[in-house]
């Protein structure tokens, strides 16, 4: 029985005496009672016995004998351990077990997958330390009217604000490569489940799923491997990148810093390469083609095979009138026509001007590390025009002459740089022959020699025998192997005489003629040896025509410049070019008399085919041995311009100095000295008029002269005689 005591629950237990320990309980048939025995009340100060009911006894046992509760009977008790029976299987419980075993398996791959991205995240440097690297400094170079000449650098194009292009150009990026760009976190879960559904259909992987950012994120942290590391550091790179940066600064870098074949990185490198204009000009067709090259860069660039670029291009456009970027008429008309072919820049002799500006720089301003613009001399027009008549002279001429390259320089008298052509095709051949190549320049050395004659003493009438001659066992012959016997040092100069030339190189020593030869800019190294008299050590054709600046200006030294101004992109000057030079380096009367002699060379000489419209001018022919190199460097007192022919691999042409370069000369100055008033050569007013008949080539010595040879002269110059 139970009873409350002072709020307290107690329990008594009555013992049967079958309950003894050693009593054998009774038998009782059939189903057993559950009746409760009657309970006595113990006597005054019994020992109250613990007792047991007849239920089983548990562990919580003091729980189970609460009031109220039932205690469990021995039948019941008795059933539970036997087997359960199974309950019915219905399609409901089918699917609830495939829901528990799909979400048990989704729960184990996500803590595996969660186990994997830690493993490999954890392998990056720490996220305190992440920073998007600085976009390699980009050079852009201009002519002097503003035209852009081309962009130099590791980037090879100028960065460009998003804001700054049509609103298609980033349409299509985002139409063909990630177009839920503008809504996923940084990696497309719904791409990747659509990319792996297709591909396990397929059997293979049948295309990526990186979005937009994961590619920056690539390209701007990650090694190109295609690892499962280098992807999980790829999408955790580009999670940050999403909470870092906006949807347009992520677009923005993107767009800037993506490789489009050729090595150019960055849009706008590539729409100045390929179509030659600014990526803020570009058409909704040129826009398609670039969106779908990055699938392939080397294979779908403008430049590549055009059936599969007109496909690809197609596949964005239509992309892009899917998404709603452009109509579905817009799409048809950006279209190309298949009959035509895809139109990209022909990258023109500017190029050569570009590769030695971009050489300059570090002497300029030490490492480039902002975008900057730099200003040049080069006059747009006279590039081209100088572009044009090497191209058409090696297309006129080079197959039967025998030669293949031609360049061009053409500068101001001051040494200012107007045009430059390097080679006939920058796109085949980046080999700079004006600027880089060193070649004999032949006789169109000759003037330095002379000049150190003049400055000895000798005048253009000085009077030499064109004879067969030996200088320390050295004898050298006339080109055509003739000799003309007795001739003033102007007509031997204007007939180009070798024995004349080294006669006179010999008498004021070959160290007087090298320091004469630097003086007046010819920077290679020079060998005071005797044949330097002819021009058989090698220069560049820019210095060369350098060199000849000081006839030109009345003896002012010139050193040959191309850049006017540095600036930044903001417009602050880095650098602003100051008149500078090494000043006079011939005297005035000096210059008369060379430009007399170097003037008498195209008047009867060999550059006579030269034709300038009336303008005095002055110059030299040269062509090395075997016709090797052909040369000729002539000069107004308005510009100076020197050109060279022959065959990069030194292989003899059929040119001379006096036709096919003295024929692009006189061209490329005709159109420089259009509209600009005719001016005499400096010291032409000093120097008595030429008598032509005097400067006609002598077959012989005239019998009234005497015969006076360069050597009998120095007793009569410097000995008083």
């Amino acid at each position: 029985m139970r009873k409350k005591n002072a709020g307290a629950l107690f329990m008594d237990f009555q013992i049967s005496p079958d309950d003894r320990v050693g009593a054998t309980p009774k038998k009782t048939r059939g189903r057993q009672t559950s009746a409760k025995p009657a309970s006595r009340k113990p006597a005054r100060g019994a020992r109250i016995e613990p007792g047991f009911a007849d239920t089983e006894i548990h562990v919580d046992d003091e729980h189970q004998s609460r009031p109220g509760r039932k205690t469990p009977q021995r039948g019941r008790t008795k059933k539970s351990r036997g087997r359960r029976q199974r309950e019915p299987l219905t399609l409901g419980r089918v699917v609830w077990k495939l829901v528990s075993w799909a979400f048990i398996l989704g729960l184990w791959g996500a803590l595996a997958a969660g186990a994997v991205i830690v493993y490999f995240a954890v392998q990056l440097p720490s996220a305190d330390s992440w920073k998007v690297p600085d976009r390699a400094a980009n050079i852009r170079i201009v002519a002097a009217d503003g035209q852009l000449i081309s962009n130099r650098g590791k980037s090879g194009g100028e960065a460009i604000s998003l804001h700054e292009l049509p609103y298609y150009v980033p349409a299509a990026f985002i139409a063909i490569e990630d177009r839920r760009f503008k809504d996923h976190f940084g990696v497309d879960v719904l791409g990747l489940v659509s990319v792996a559904l297709e591909s396990v259909r397929a059997g293979e992987v049948t295309r990526g799923a990186s979005t937009i950012t994961q590619q920056v994120a690539k390209n701007l942290f990650l090694t190109p491997d295609q690892t499962l590391g280098r992807k999980v550091q790829e999408m955790v790179l580009a999670v940050w990148l999403e909470q870092t940066y906006s949807k347009d600064e992520i677009l923005e870098l993107y767009l800037n810093r993506v490789n489009f074949g050729h090595e150019k990185y960055g849009i706008e490198a590539a729409s100045q390469f390929y179509f030659g204009k600014s990526a803020r000009n570009l058409s909704l067709s040129e826009a398609a083609i670039f969106a779908g090259s990055l699938q392939a860069p080397s294979r779908l660039n403008p430049k590549g095979d055009p059936a599969r670029v007109k496909a690809r291009q197609s596949l964005v456009l239509a992309a892009m009138a899917k998404e709603g970027y452009i109509s579905a008429a817009e799409a048809k008309a950006a279209a190309i026509d298949p009959s035509q072919t895809i139109r990209t820049k022909v990258v023109g002799s500017e190029s050569y001007v570009a590769d030695w500006v971009e050489s300059l720089m570090t002497a300029y301003l030490g490492e480039v590390k902002q975008d900057v613009v730099v200003h040049t001399t080069i006059n747009w027009d006279l590039q081209k025009e100088a572009e044009f008549v090497i191209k058409e002279a090696v297309a006129a001429h080079g197959a039967d002459k025998g030669f293949s390259q031609g360049a061009l320089v053409a500068m101001d008298v001051d040494g200012s740089v107007r045009a430059l052509v390097g080679g006939v095709d920058y796109q085949q051949s980046q080999y700079n022959r004006a600027v880089t190549a060193r070649r004999q320049p032949g006789s169109t050395f000759k003037p330095f020699v002379y000049l150190a004659g003049m400055e000895k003493g000798y005048t253009p009438d000085t009077v030499a025998e064109d004879n067969p001659i030996d200088i320390g066992g050295w004898s050298p012959e006339n080109a055509d192997g003739k000799y003309l016997g007795q001739m003033t040092l102007r007509q031997a100069l204007a007939l180009s005489r070798n024995t004349v030339a080294a006669l006179l190189a010999n008498d004021v020593g070959p160290s007087k003629v090298v320091e004469a030869a630097m003086r007046m800019g010819i920077s290679s190294p020079l060998m005071a040896v005797p044949s330097i008299a002819l021009g058989t050590q090698e220069v560049s054709l820019l210095e060369l025509t350098a060199g000849y600046a000081p006839f030109a200006n009345g003896g002012i030294g010139v050193i040959a410049s191309v850049i006017t101004r540095i600036e930044t992109r903001e417009g602050k000057v880095l650098y602003d070019a100051v008149p500078a030079g090494p000043g006079r380096v011939i005297e005035p009367d000096v210059v008369a008399e060379m430009n007399d002699m170097l003037h008498a060379a195209v008047e009867i000489g060999t550059g006579k085919r030269a034709q300038l419209n009336g303008w005095p001018m002055a110059g030299k022919t040269g062509t090395s041995q075997k016709a090797r190199d052909a040369l000729f460097v002539g000069y107004t007192s308005r510009m100076v311009a020197g050109v060279w022919l022959g065959n990069d691999d030194d292989v003899g042409t059929k040119l001379s100095g006096g036709n096919v370069p003295v024929e692009i000369w006189s061209q490329f100055m005709a159109k420089a000295h259009q509209g600009i008033p005719v001016a005499d050569l400096p010291g032409a007013s000093s120097q008595p008029g030429f008598d032509q008949n005097a400067l006609q080539p002598m077959e012989q010595p005239a019998v009234e002269r005497p015969k006076r040879t360069l050597v009998d002269l120095l007793g009569e110059i410097f000995g008083g005689g």
